[in-house]
């Protein structure tokens, strides 16, 4: 880092009753990677958007190569060399890979898309991040991890100075996260800065030149390099240190629970899975993406069909034909992407966490919004979810917030199964650590807790047993005195443990 690339000084954002950022002042310097933390509502994503020219700043100045830059806007950052890769997919489903990189840049001939040049273009970039999907790929075909490298491509396509990256990490896979890092390296050694944001601290660590962290819209410090540790930045921002993530049950598993015998899904109909997750317990799927996880979770909450094989709960074979059904029955799923699939972000809190469940609250038709507000207050205040009122949006609550609401949805019925994917995705380390106490609380209360994650640290660190899955089947099972990352990796890749090795 040679000298100040990009330079903030003094920038406030009010809001009506809300001070969302007070007083920033930072820098980041040429070919510097600056690692910015701060818990879910602490101001990272307003101060983003500012630097996108997505929000005015009530005070302050951006600086650019030491000049004062007024009336910042969304082209102007472009033009600064400014580029994004948001933790929230923005791809078109309809165009392929090469258009959603493109798009709006597209090269032309004679007043038509060059769809060669187009390639061309974008085969290297891909080719760059060892993706395994070429230009020509359909988007609606893709996983979220192959559209988060499609959102990290569209950023390299840019000429950019500095790239700003949110949550990059929250769908790859470990091989993908090192790639990613590799990358990372590669592009500050020729001199692009990176401005890193992510929840997950060993991946700040492993790359950042220094950390700045923001707490309640402030700068609550900074580190240097060679200061740079888990617990120095826990302590940033959340001014206390956390205990050990693993909590452990009160009591032994019980008997009885949730069993699949031989079920094979749509994703991989020649292969059955076995697996038992018992009363009290919180039990880990790990595994690569692809290798039948999120399908199994989907099969046995009823949105896909199960080709094969029975479900039983308690012994009892259950009907899981569709959701509807699932609920029924007490198996809950909180999806891996819940703008998509877990909330309805335009419907206030309350009718978000009442919605399963809404023929409890009504009468002749008519919802008794009294009781949907007491059961809404009721949950806001057991997960302690941020939110001005009942009817305050989602889609203006952070992630973490988000992902409580989700979760509320669930807890205010009579769960048996609680299924998780990815329960953590982009949320913060101290949300996370109230996601993990709620998760044994409920396990606790004797409900069966399936968590499936692509976050080893969270596997390991929160699982009572841990399955991997390998294509479709479960390689292995492992007991707390086998976990390790190791162990997990060579069951993900489909290799048998030697007797020593699994215990």
């Amino acid at each position: 880092m040679s000298d100040t690339l990009l330079e903030l000084v003094g920038i406030t954002k009010v809001y009506p009753g809300v001070t969302a950022l007070d007083d920033i002042s930072l820098r980041v310097g040429r070919g510097e990677v600056l690692g910015l933390i701060g818990e879910n509502g602490a101001g990272k994503s307003t101060l983003m958007k500012v630097l996108g020219g997505v929000v005015a700043p009530t005070a302050g100045t951006i600086r650019i190569d030491g000049r004062d830059r007024a009336m910042f806007s969304v082209t102007s950052s472009m033009r600064a060399g400014i580029a994004f890769v948001h933790q929230e997919l923005n791809l078109f489903d309809n165009l392929d890979v090469a258009a959603n990189v493109f798009i709006g840049r597209e090269p032309s001939r004679f007043g038509l898309v060059d769809r060669r040049r187009l390639r061309d273009r974008v085969a290297p970039l891909l080719e760059r991040l060892g993706t395994d999907f070429g230009p020509d790929t359909p988007i609606q075909g893709l996983s979220i991890a192959q559209r988060q490298l499609v959102e990290i491509a569209k950023a390299l396509s840019i000429d950019a100075r500095v790239i700003i990256m949110d949550e990059p990490t929250s769908s790859l896979t470990l091989r993908e996260t090192e790639r990613l890092l590799r990358v990372i390296a590669e592009l500050r050694a020729d001199g692009v800065s990176i401005i890193y944001i992510s929840h997950r601290l060993h991946e700040v660590k492993a790359c950042a030149d220094r950390v700045v962290c923001l707490r309640d819209g402030r700068i609550a410090g900074e580190l240097r390099r060679e200061a740079i540790t888990h617990a120095a930045m826990i302590r940033l921002m959340i001014g206390r240190d956390l205990k050990a993530l693993y909590i452990p049950p009160n009591a032994e598993p019980r008997f009885g629970g949730c069993d699949m015998t031989a079920v094979a899904t749509s994703a991989f109909p020649d292969r059955q899975v076995n697996l038992s997750i018992r009363h009290g317990e919180i039990l880990g799927l790990a595994g690569l993406v692809g290798s039948g996880r999120t399908s199994l979770a989907r099969a046995v909450f009823g949105i896909d069909p199960i080709l094969s094989g029975q479900v039983r709960l308690d012994g009892a074979p259950v009907d899981l034909a569709s959701p509807r059904r699932a609920i029924r029955h007490g198996i809950y799923l909180v999806p891996e992407d819940r703008k998509r699939s877990g909330l309805i972000l335009e419907m206030p809190v309350a009718q978000n966490i009442t919605l399963a469940s809404l023929l409890a609250y009504a009468r002749l038709s008519l919802v008794n919004r009294a009781s949907e507000t007491a059961v809404s207050r009721l949950q806001r205040t057991r997960l302690s979810i941020r939110a001005p009122g009942d009817g305050t949006q989602v889609v203006t609550l952070s992630g973490g917030n988000q992902q409580k609401v989700v979760l509320a949805k669930w807890l205010s019925m009579q769960p048996k199964l609680v299924i998780l994917d990815e329960p953590t995705r982009g949320v913060d380390v101290g949300a996370k650590n109230e996601i993990y106490a709620l998760m044994r609380e409920l396990a606790d209360r004797g409900v069966a807790i399936l968590m499936i994650s692509s976050d080893m640290e969270e596997v390991i660190g929160v699982s009572d047993r841990i399955a991997v899955m390998h294509e479709g089947r479960v390689s292995g099972i492992l007991q707390r005195p086998d976990f390790s990352e190791t162990n997990v990796l060579q069951l993900a890749i489909g290799q048998t443990l030697e007797p020593a090795e699994a215990g």
